[in-house]
């Protein structure tokens, strides 16, 4: 489960590109025509490769978050619950949620080495506002992964709201200790779980940093 998980972010980074081209591309192109930008930032940067989460962070915030629905993420992850938070609780959940994936899976980033990646053209017919890109990412060494974008079109263009890595769900899979957790500590529960591990994460890479500066 590790390794899929571990994948997560650094196909994410595929998805990056101009708000405008995310408008005027069809999902699948975008996935396809913009990949080569991030690898190549990947590849040529030294700081990234080294572990530099502040540089990882700045990538992603740049190329990756503005292509995901995180406010449709964290709904569809915390799920059923979703309607019982007030939405001051649902504001600090979608902030928390999306700083726990941008944390969580930045270091993947580091770890792209010589992957290549397949691109399947998506079923698109006109009209059509709800897609699937499916890719695979194939590893010297290991088997290949498929990864599943799932998109939602809205004014503003194609954003993703789930990934699956080899079938198994980003939000499917975050719903289910989300649900575990408000059972047990309610609403509030859950965001102080959250911010506390983001905390946490935030610590430990800037540590990282600095020890790699010595």
């Amino acid at each position: 489960m590790m390794h899929r998980i571990s994948t997560l972010l650094m196909v994410c980074a595929l998805m990056a590109g101009s708000a405008a081209s995310a408008v005027e591309m069809a999902p699948d192109t975008l996935v396809k025509n913009t990949a080569q930008e991030v690898l190549a930032i990947i590849k040529q940067d030294k700081d990234i490769q080294s572990g530099n989460s502040h540089k990882v962070l700045e990538l992603v915030e740049a190329k990756v978050l503005p292509h995901f629905a995180f406010a449709r993420m964290a709904q569809l992850a915390v799920g059923r619950h979703w309607p019982k938070a007030s939405p001051a609780q649902q504001q600090t959940l979608i902030q928390e949620f999306r700083t726990l994936l941008v944390r969580t899976y930045s270091g993947s980033l580091t770890s792209y080495k010589d992957q290549t990646i397949d691109y399947r053209p998506a079923k698109l017919v006109p009209g059509d506002t709800d897609v699937t890109v499916k890719t695979v990412v194939n590893q010297p060494g290991g088997l290949p992964i498929p990864i599943d974008y799932s998109l939602e079109k809205g004014a503003d263009g194609w954003k993703v709201y789930d990934v699956s890595v080899d079938g198994v769900s980003l939000v499917t899979n975050y719903r289910s200790s989300f649900g575990a957790e408000i059972q047990r500590k309610g609403i509030d529960g859950l965001i102080k779980i959250l911010a506390d591990k983001n905390r946490r994460e935030a610590k430990s890479g800037d540590t990282a940093v600095t020890a790699g500066k010595k």
